[in-house]
């Protein structure tokens, strides 16, 4: 592991609340912090925050999920004036109370609260809704379990849909949400660094942050520039769900902390910016098409070729899913998975024109769908792939002088936002390797045919010994 130190580099963070704290973890690590906060909570009125109060002290809910500890905080001091913490420590205790990591159960720990479980990390809605699972459902049934989700600047729309999903009655109690900071002046000045390359590696500790970023970015109608800069330093996230937000920004974080939280980002984001910045200096797309023309000059079998095209594909975008179709008379074949499906490669087939891969086969233009691709109409249903229910789908052409010789398709079980530039670096290889399937598919003819030949010899041989010997006549022998 390389040394924990950013050794002079240039280091934003959108911190708001512990602004000082990432100022001086960057410092001590060797790098030039600068601070631009991104993000104001706003307190809500506290008629929902009463309201729950009410009810809960009155034994209606059966479940409270607690997401924030900072959102704890702000809902017993909304009710102090009505409740005591005694009152609704005791409501609690009568409940189950499924606290969303740490932060959470430091806040409830104050008013003498120990949650029933604890969601671990990384601290998702995922971790939520497994612990629902898992956990809650042995002993309550869910449907109808009256919940209530204490929410945090904006709703987790995944989550409310994941509870409902299992039936459950679901309460929301909003105590902030998050605005633009007043002095929106920091911010703006980061997007122009940004966009000029005046910075090298940008800390994001909040989903949230990279959205209020972008709206900075597009009252200043500059969101292009901040992209492309982005794409030049180094995204450092905090975690799954911040990761998801960059990703729907059209960008991909260089890294995710191991653990969520602030220390751990800031160490290992000192650990491998260097690193990380010297890989983005060099030119991806030359490097990958020295490899691809010196691969071609080798005329490797088919099977081998196709593996290498989801290598290259694994180079430039992200997924969890290749699947190489080839085009074989007027059917496309499948013919490589960056995931084992061995009983469907080589068996599973489209028409051209069928499903969103036939429909690129036949007009040779690429289609890129970053949510649901599953209800776009031209999408085909396999019930023998997972991958039927994966979230973004990016189709490309696989063409050789004009010829559509093939199809790759990119796919991700999380909506994912396929950046200009990865979709261009696909179709780029979609239009070199074209060429190199065709060589690889008639060497195999070649073989084939060559094998077809010699067999044929042999047969005439075998023919001519029998009619010699045993005296057969052409036909019968």
């Amino acid at each position: 592991m390389a040394a924990a130190t950013f050794n002079g580099l240039r280091v934003l963070a959108l911190e708001s609340r512990h602004a000082k704290e990432i100022a001086k973890l960057v410092a001590s690590y060797g790098g030039s912090p600068t601070i631009a906060p991104a993000v104001r909570e706003v307190s809500l009125e506290s008629h929902e925050a009463l309201k729950f109060a009410k009810n809960l002290t009155a034994g209606k809910f059966d479940l409270v999920i607690f997401l924030t500890g900072a959102g704890v905080r702000a809902l017993f001091t909304a009710v102090e004036g009505s409740y005591t913490r005694q009152e609704i420590a005791a409501a609690l205790e009568r409940t189950v109370v499924i606290a969303r990591g740490a932060k959470p159960v430091s806040a409830l720990r104050e008013i003498g609260v120990k949650p029933s479980f604890v969601a671990p990390e990384p601290n998702t809605w995922r971790e939520v809704l497994r612990i629902l699972d898992d956990e809650v459902a042995a002993t309550h049934p869910l449907k109808g379990i009256q919940t209530a989700v204490q929410e945090y600047g904006v709703p987790s729309e995944e989550l409310l849909a994941g509870l409902r999903e299992r039936g459950a009655c679901v309460t929301t109690v909003p105590v902030y949400r998050w605005s633009l900071p007043e002095n929106i002046a920091p911010l703006e000045q980061a997007a122009k660094s940004i966009a000029a390359d005046e910075l090298d590696v940008v800390l994001l500790t909040s989903a949230i942050q990279i959205t209020h970023l972008f709206q900075v970015a597009a009252d200043l109608k500059m969101e292009d520039a901040v992209r492309h800069g982005l794409e030049r330093t180094v995204i450092a996230s905090i975690g799954p769900s911040t990761s998801e937000r960059i990703r729907s920004q059209g960008l991909q974080p260089d890294i995710e902390a191991s653990h969520p939280r602030m220390g751990f980002l800031v160490k290992e984001a000192a650990e491998r910016s260097a690193d990380l910045l010297q890989q983005k200096e060099k030119d991806p797309a030359l490097s990958i098409l020295h490899e691809i023309g010196s691969r071609m000059a080798a005329a490797s079998p088919l099977g081998e070729v196709l593996d290498r095209i989801i290598d290259f594909a694994g180079s430039v975008a992200r997924f969890d899913s290749c699947f190489i179709f080839v085009l074989e008379e007027d059917e496309l074949v499948l013919r490589a998975s960056k995931n084992p499906h061995p009983a469907e490669v080589g068996r599973l087939c489209l028409r051209l024109g069928e499903g969103i891969t036939g429909w690129v086969a036949q007009h040779h233009q690429p289609v890129a769908i970053s949510r649901n691709a599953f209800q776009d109409p031209r999408f085909q249903f396999f019930n023998e792939l997972p991958e039927d229910r994966y979230e973004s789908f990016l189709s490309v052409p696989l063409l050789s002088r004009g010829r559509t010789v093939g199809v790759i398709n990119l796919q991700n079980r999380e909506p994912h936002t396929f950046s200009k530039t990865e979709i261009r670096l696909i179709s780029t290889i979609g239009l070199l390797v074209g060429a190199e399937i065709e060589m690889a598919r008639l060497k195999e003819k070649s073989s084939q045919l060559t094998e077809e030949l010699e067999t044929r010899k042999v047969v005439e041989r075998a023919k001519g010994i029998l009619q010699r010997e045993a005296r057969l006549s052409e036909e019968e022998a």
